[in-house]
């Protein structure tokens, strides 16, 4: 592993553009939930029914109350040293940017400035009848929070199961994956779509695209780079 690290180094110093795709796999050694395979259950419930616009629309309480427990358990959580080391990267490389699929607002906690968060952010509310959004850091919002504009039921600012991305974000993660000459593909399985894709279009636009992930994933056999581990200790390898 040394002399892919100290290769992929050495591309990342001749780089100009770099852009970064970060999944759940980052977080997770934060102690953030994945919900995705094994333990993708929270109180019998399964998360990946749970949160969509049908449930909202069904039982908003009980949606509600799943994501007032992910925002007190995310309250107490912190970013590691991957996150740390992405905003170092940042600081080198004024042409980067960072898409990431998590919305638990770690990256923005460690200081990460030019972040897409394309599926949205935990700690920001949309109201379902006015559209404002807020930014609201309260570990619980209570059984069914209410806009402080217009009375409106409030959701969680996330793109849920089902939900279209905002086409705006989108466009800016193509246009960063299309035009930069190096991408890291940090903690994501690469199965969710559009996401998963990025890094082909990265690829498509002549960049040097490296997988760091626990383990091998769909896309691994098509990267100028695999590294399997914790993200943790390796991307601030990168940075040494």
């Amino acid at each position: 592993m040394e002399k892919e690290i100290s290769a992929l180094k050495n591309a990342i110093k001749g780089a100009e553009r770099v852009t970064v795709l970060t999944g759940a796999g980052i977080s997770a050694e934060s102690g953030v939930p994945t919900f995705r395979g094994e333990g993708g259950l929270w109180r019998n419930h399964d998360v990946m029914e749970l949160a969509t616009p049908y449930a909202f629309e069904r039982d908003p309480e009980l949606v509600w109350e799943f994501y007032n427990w992910r925002r007190d358990l995310i309250s107490k959580l912190t970013f590691n040293p991957a996150h740390k080391a992405l905003v170092d990267l940042e600081r080198i490389k004024p042409s980067f940017t960072l898409i990431s699929q998590n919305v638990d607002g770690l990256h923005l906690l460690a200081g990460s400035k030019n972040l897409l968060e394309i599926h949205g952010n935990l700690w920001k509310v949309r109201c379902t009848r006015c559209n404002e959004i807020t930014l609201d850091l309260s570990p619980d919002m209570g059984p069914l929070p209410k806009c402080k504009t217009c009375g409106g039921l409030l959701r969680p600012h996330v793109v849920w199961f089902g939900e279209s991305l905002d086409g705006e974000l989108l466009n800016r993660a193509v246009d960063a994956s299309k035009n930069c000459d190096i991408m890291l593909v940090i903690g994501t399985s690469s199965v969710v779509q559009p996401a998963s894709s990025l890094a082909f279009q990265a690829k498509d636009g002549g960049a040097i695209v490296a997988e760091i992930n626990l383990e091998a994933t769909p896309n691994s056999q098509f990267m100028d780079f695999a590294f399997h581990g914790k993200a943790g200790e390796i991307v601030p390898r990168l940075l040494d």
